[in-house]
């Protein structure tokens, strides 16, 4: 069972805003995540190994969004708010307690725009209020010329493989649904894309594999995609790099070998694996053009 707690402050200001997904804010309506993906990077002995366990509800996170959001809007500080950053918005204890649809109507009526990143179905219920945000927000200056949109909806993909997929993302909503999703989302008129982030090193990156994300994802006109490869942190138990090792040993033994040095200098992959993923993604997107930027000219 979620516990409740009371907070101070949802909404955050970053220090700088991320090329690919503009977040001059970010919210959070749950701290911890059911989806329980291993290789998160919010992972470690905070929520366990079994984060589901350990979710926190935002109780009053309402209230104090609204007061963030009115002395923002006084101020005229608007600015696109990323929803959520280090939790899924769409947790399967979304359906009941609407925290994040909440969050969403007043977005809405203090008109910031906003930018969902999920991997859940869920978010078809709250396309009203977006398409509304999407109406009437009120983009900061300096985007007003490089943006036509005011609500975005990224969806996360690591894998297109329903069994992998199991493996490493296992409370998730499944790859299949969250395609029809994403169809259905930009069916609506909403402006939508994809990260395909992280891909696992010889399990999902493979030039075939990685033609046949952008092959997928050109044919829906997706609006941009962002691909990256996989970051892994942490020693302990409970953290990513341990999680997914485990993983790698226990059901792909052949290669545990390789993830070894892959990450023997850090939470990144070295140079040289980064270098030809580089490679393939450049050459997938010649055969299957798909913007790289929410952004235009």
């Amino acid at each position: 069972m979620p516990v409740n707690r009371i907070v101070t402050s949802v909404l955050n200001k970053t220090k700088r805003r991320d090329p690919w997904f503009l977040d001059d804010y970010t919210i959070n309506p749950y701290m911890g995540c059911s989806f329980n993906c291993l290789y998160c990077y919010i992972r470690g002995s905070k929520y366990g190994i079994h984060m589901e366990q350990k979710l926190v509800v935002k109780e009053n996170a309402v209230d104090v969004l609204e007061k963030q959001l009115t002395n923002k809007a006084k101020k005229n500080q608007f600015g696109i708010v990323v929803l959520a950053s280090a939790t899924e918005p769409y947790l399967q204890l979304e359906g009941e307690l609407k925290i994040t649809r909440q969050f969403l109507e007043l977005l809405a009526h203090y008109r910031f725009p906003v930018h969902v990143i999920t991997k859940s179905d869920l978010v078809l219920r709250d396309l009203d209020l977006l398409k509304k945000i999407d109406a009437n927000a009120i983009l900061p200056k300096d985007l007003e010329h490089h943006l036509t949109n005011r609500a975005f909806i990224t969806f996360s993909f690591s894998t297109l493989d329903e069994k992998i997929s199991r493996i490493f993302e296992p409370g998730a909503t499944s790859p299949g649904r969250r395609l029809e999703t994403l169809k259905a989302v930009i069916d609506q008129g909403i402006h939508a894309g994809v990260s395909l982030m992280p891909l696992l090193p010889h399990l999902t990156d493979s030039q075939e594999a990685i033609d046949g994300y952008y092959r997928t994802f050109h044919q829906m006109r997706v609006h941009y995609l962002f691909p990256a490869s996989l970051t892994l942190f942490g020693s302990g138990a409970s953290d990513s790099m341990s999680l997914v090792f485990g993983a790698i040993e226990k059901h792909f033994p052949e290669l545990l070998t390789s993830y070894r040095k892959l990450y023997a200098s850090g939470f990144r992959v070295d140079k040289n694996y980064q270098e030809e993923l580089s490679k393939r993604f450049e050459l997938a997107r010649v055969r299957f053009p798909v913007p790289q930027s929410i952004l235009h000219n």
